[in-house]
């Protein structure tokens, strides 16, 4: 009997060792809400505007589920892999032109000396270093975002086909790359995507800088390295040959409040004519932790516009102000509650539109506010 108990404590040792060297975790977010919108155009009213008043999912942070995975291959190596897929929680629908997992979807090796390299359906370096220094890319959510999220802060696309290398923390600096190949014969250009991008961060202050180019993104569209919509082509309908992003955010911790600010900027070659866009984005923010449970936040950005002469409008100089107030309390470690109201203001004959609103104003102004509910697991 006493041997029996033995063998048995020895093999749920080995069992217990085998589960620790491989795990994997489901997670998610569910974030639903209400929004209004003051002025969108629409078709059946008389004056050409009308509010809006919407159930929406995804106003802070896109509603998801995924799986992470790892094995522990010895040596400080890992096999690592994510699936995650986008959802809307107001109809159950697939996100991302209703892909399985169109949030996330890769593998690769991890190394805690060298780093890590991905390969598959991946962010950029922009959404990787840069976007977190921003409103939108850390605590606004998508009605913060920069006018049609011409920088991708926002993560409106992903990048397919993609090889992707995240380095180790180095005394608080890290840095990477990621390539997105266009997969097309003959067309090695045709809608491919790379990017790189650099943190440092040291006690209450971080810095950050990215650059993302993408080629003929308007081709190869099944295929190639970003096929979804979000980027400038498509609200404007003007098809781009190629996209230029770059820019630089920093923030820094003064107790319970967290200050910071980014410049981005966004170069468009259209494909008809000879016709570019260049987005400058200068942007301000700011949190306070006013207690443990409740925040405040806020954000101004100023967006100069030149050469825009594709699409819907002509002007080559247009001049977009947008405001960002937000609060948010938290009723556990994995709920919060939020209320906020974004205002923008376009000048100079630029159209206005809060990015994730579903139409422009009809009057050179838009106002959203939503509130909602969030949730962790």
């Amino acid at each position: 009997m006493k041997k029996t108990l033995i063998v048995a404590a020895v093999a749920a040792s080995f069992a217990t060792a085998a589960n620790a060297q491989s795990s994997v975790t489901l997670y998610g977010i569910v974030d639903a809400g209400f929004t209004y919108v003051n002025n969108e155009v629409a078709s059946n009213t008389a004056k050409g505007s009308a509010a809006a008043f919407r159930m929406t999912s995804g106003n802070l942070s896109g509603s998801r589920w995924g799986l992470r995975g790892a094995e522990d291959l010895g040596g400080g190596m890992k096999a690592i892999f994510t699936l995650e897929n986008g959802f809307s929680v107001v109809n159950g629908q697939a996100g991302q032109n209703g892909r399985q997992f169109g949030r996330q979807a890769f593998a690769g090796i991890s190394t805690a000396q060298f780093g890590t390299v991905t390969l598959g359906r991946q962010y950029d370096s922009v959404v990787d270093y840069l976007a977190p220094m921003t409103a939108n890319g850390s605590w606004g959510g998508t009605y913060f975002s920069h006018p049609f999220d011409n920088d991708n802060t926002d993560n409106s696309f992903r990048v397919n086909n993609s090889v992707k290398y995240q380095s180790a923390n180095y005394s608080g600096f890290t840095f990477g790359g990621l390539y997105g190949f266009s997969n097309q014969a003959g067309g090695f250009g045709n809608n491919r995507a790379y990017s790189a991008g650099a943190q440092y961060a040291n006690g209450p202050f971080k810095i950050a800088a990215a650059y993302l180019q993408l080629q003929n993104p308007n081709t190869n569209i099944t295929s190639g390295a970003v096929t979804d919509t979000g980027v400038l082509a498509t609200n404007t309908m003007a098809a781009v040959q190629t996209q230029r992003t770059y820019g630089v955010g920093a923030n820094y911790a003064i107790g319970p409040v967290t200050v910071g600010g980014a410049w981005t900027q966004s170069r468009f070659q259209f494909v008809m004519g000879d016709s570019t866009a260049r987005f400058n984005n200068y942007e301000l923010n700011g949190r306070y932790a006013l207690t443990p449970a409740l925040s405040l936040g806020a954000a101004y950005t100023y967006t100069d516009v030149k050469g825009y002469t594709a699409g819907r409008n002509s002007n080559d100089h247009m001049k977009y102000h947008q405001f960002g107030l937000q609060t948010d309390y938290a009723l556990s470690k994995r709920t919060d509650i939020y209320a906020e109201g974004v205002v923008q203001l376009a000048k100079q004959g630029a159209e206005a539109q809060v990015y994730g609103t579903n139409n422009v104003s009809a009057h050179g102004n838009q106002v959203v506010v939503s509130t909602g509910l969030r949730h962790r697991f």
